[in-house]
């Protein structure tokens, strides 16, 4: 296990599960969780023994219960404690839209295990993952107006994305608290489960993947689904699809799919996310604070 103050990193059998560890605090989030969790993620993305990576959050009343106002560890996560006058500073940018971004660019697939309450950043910060299980208890508040705020972690270009644009418009302005159960129906989550089941199956949902895809195909697949799906023509898509497909179909991985499936076994691939992603990856611009 990484050690780490402010969460915890586990990393068994292919699965890597990442808590946000300020129980005490209803694991608010900090400048130190950030940083913690940034470095989190860039490891399961060098550790090819990681196929899915799941986050929760300790104890059992919140996943997270958004920033921490009066933190213990160096100021207020989404704002600069000095002044500043040109807005493109990088002492400008928001705590919160630096962890979402990592985690957009993950190359693993990311489960969230969400396990209480879901406040400001901690709403927003679950957005980039892949598939969100909830427990029955979970409720969730998009609360950035009841504090003068707006919306953070680039959750407006996120939300719309999931649930849409009226149900996103709808939780934003108002504020309000809402139950698992509406979490549900909105898209916002994929299953709830009682507590006690709520990590057993977030695990199932990873060995699931761990055990059955290739680690490039799963890499390649969220890559395409998160960043072709905002692009303005098909076409675009289809550049990508069609050079993946004529990469990707001379690779071991797919002698190995083939094979496997002939004869009737569970496959074994052996391309790693770390050295054999097709030529081409990444195709995209990465964005720039500039």
């Amino acid at each position: 296990m990484a050690e780490y103050s402010k969460i915890l990193l586990d990393i068994a059998d292919g699965v890597a599960v990442l808590t946000l560890n300020r129980p005490a605090k209803m694991n608010a989030y900090t400048h130190t969780m950030m940083a913690e969790m940034i470095d989190a993620f860039d490891r399961t993305d060098a550790d090819d023994s990681v196929r899915a990576v799941i986050v929760t959050g300790a104890g059992e009343k919140a996943f997270c219960a958004g920033a921490d106002l009066t933190p213990d560890d160096g100021g207020v996560p989404f704002a600069s404690a000095e002044a500043v006058e040109d807005l493109s500073d990088t002492r400008v940018r928001d705590g919160g839209g630096m962890i979402t971004l990592r985690m957009f660019q993950s190359k693993k697939p990311l489960i969230g295990a969400i396990n209480g309450a879901s406040v400001g950043v901690g709403a927003t910060m679950q957005l980039p993952m892949d598939i969100r299980l909830a427990s029955t208890t979970a409720r969730y508040g998009f609360v950035f107006a009841r504090r003068g705020l707006v919306p953070e972690a680039a959750s407006s270009w996120f939300l719309p994305r999931i649930v849409g644009m009226p149900l996103a418009l709808e939780w934003c302005m108002t504020g309000r608290i809402f139950g698992a159960e509406e979490a549900l129906r909105g898209g916002l989550v994929r299953s709830l489960y009682a507590p006690a089941d709520l990590l057993p199956a977030a695990h199932a949902l990873a060995r699931e993947i761990a055990d059955n895809t290739s680690a490039i195909s799963v890499s390649m697949t969220r890559a395409m689904l998160w960043r072709n799906a905002a692009l303005d023509h098909p076409m675009k898509a289809h550049r990508v699809d069609s050079r993946a497909i004529y990469t990707m179909a001379r690779t071991d991985d797919v002698k190995e799919g083939v094979a496997s499936f002939l004869e009737k076994r569970a496959p074994s691939y052996p391309g790693r996310v770390s050295s054999d992603m097709p030529s081409f990856y990444p195709w995209w611009d990465e964005p720039v604070w500039e």
